[in-house]
Order: C-alpha cells, then structure tokens, then sequence
C-alpha cells in the first residue's frame, strides 16, 4: 500500500514505470491504519507494498500479511527487515489468482495511478472472495467512483463501481504526504461488496455500460443504437447515461439480455 522511505542503506529511486510515489507522513499512515482497523487473525492481502510505510504497522497488528509487489529491488528491502509474518509474492497483481491467499480476504493496496482500474475491475470480477477493501488511489478517480447520477463525473467507472461495491471516500492525502510527490491529490477509499447484487451478468452489463458511455453527449437512443430500440426497454432512451441511476443501467443490462437470449 503506501510506501515509505527505505531504513536500509541507500534510497530506492521511484520508478515512474511502476507509478511508485512513496507515502512518508506518518499522521496518514496512522489515519490509514486505523480505516483498516486490522484484527491479529485477518486475512490480508496488500497490493504494492513498496518500501513498507503500511506493511510494517500492519505486520504488528495481524499474525500474517502477505503481499504482491512487482519490483524486486523493493522486495529485496522488504526482505531485509526479516520479518517472519510477511509473505512476499513477486509478480503482477492483475495476474494473481486470489485463490492462493485462501479467501475471504481483505484487501488493502496503494495502487498506482496507471493501473488502478484495471486492478479495480479485475477485483470486482473476484469480489465473491473479499471481504472488504481499502485503497489509496488519486482523488479524482476515488470522486468518479462514488458520483451520484447527474454529476459532471459520473461515469462508468461509478456504475460498474457501485453496482457491486459500497464506495466510501474515507479521507483525502495531499501531494505533500509523498516522495516524490505527485501533482495531484490522493484519497482513501472504502470498498465493500453488496450483500444483495443485482445484476445478473457482468459481461453484458459492462458491455450496456460501456456502451452507453461512449459518447457522453450524446442520447442512450443513439449509444445503444445497435443493441437496443426504445421498443425493448422501459428506460426512456431520449435522456443522456449520466442521467440513470445504478438500478436503471441493470434494467437496460436485463432487457438488452432479453434479447441477447433470443
């Protein structure tokens, strides 16, 4: 998650190719352990831990903390602190299968910038094996998942989001709190799956999404043009997607899957 300054000889260089800033204001890593709020038999799983500004403090709270990092210079510092809880797995998180870390589990991660929502939508097809998840990501994309319908930045990311998780902003991380600093503000966000979800089909639903979406100015009767006429569906199509809440595109998703099954 996020990362603090190595404690062994010499400083890792952030690489821009990883999106690696690492987390050095021990008030946020304090505000953020405590959004955590670990238990000593949790299972969790820390996405990105870097140098161990979250992994060190979460060691002293859990009996054991694994966590996936693609760097292996930053694995080779973690290592060094010989810690006998942490498991480390070196490799890609969007490539892990999380049937390894024997779920249910938490998930905890600062993820980077450039791969924040591919991993997002990688857990969200997994979300079946989590209990909850807490992230650092860049505030603007932590606004764009919790958006309400009718704002400006409301957006597939916020359906796709919210269709299957309650979101929470949970605090915001000014550019200050890291080193190197980034040129934006970050955000803590709070993920949990919803007890009852109901869309049906994923695949499909991303696809009514996406689709709707794709030209924001324009109306769901010309996005959706080659999926569905207003004749197969109760959703007044002359509106613009930003203008449907969450329940509505899983009504678009249900009758565009009637005809899909036809």
């Amino acid at each position: 998650m996020p990362k603090q300054q190595s404690t062994t000889s010499g400083k890792h260089k952030a690489r821009k190719r990883f999106g690696q800033n690492f987390l050095t204001d021990q008030k946020i890593i304090d505000q953020i352990v405590a959004t955590i709020a670990p238990k000593r038999d949790d299972n969790l799983l820390e996405i990105g831990p870097g140098q161990g500004a979250m992994t060190f403090p979460l060691l002293d709270r859990v009996d054991e903390l694994n966590v996936i990092e693609i760097d292996r210079d930053l694995i080779e510092i973690l290592n060094s602190h010989e810690k006998p809880n942490l498991v480390i797995h070196q490799g890609d998180a969007l490539n892990f299968d999380l049937d390894l870390f024997n779920p249910p589990i938490r998930v905890v991660g600062n993820l980077p910038y450039n791969i924040s929502s591919p991993i997002l939508f990688h857990l969200l097809e997994h979300r079946d094996k989590v209990i909850d998840m807490t992230f650092m990501l860049q505030k603007e994309v932590v606004e764009r998942m919790s958006a309400d319908h009718g704002s400006k930045i409301y957006g597939r990311l916020s359906v796709m989001m919210q269709a299957f998780f309650d979101v929470e902003l949970i605090f915001v991380v000014p550019p200050e709190s890291f080193d190197p600093a980034p040129k934006v503000d970050s955000a803590i966000v709070y993920l949990t799956p919803l007890k009852s979800c109901k869309v049906t089909n994923i695949e499909l639903f991303e696809k009514i999404v996406k689709a709707s979406f794709a030209h924001r100015r324009k109306t769901l009767r010309n996005c959706l043009k080659l999926l569905l006429t207003q004749e197969q569906t109760s959703i007044d199509l002359s509106q613009r997607a930003e203008m449907l809440d969450i329940d509505n595109f899983i009504t678009l998703a249900q009758d565009y899957e009637k005809q899909y099954s036809n």
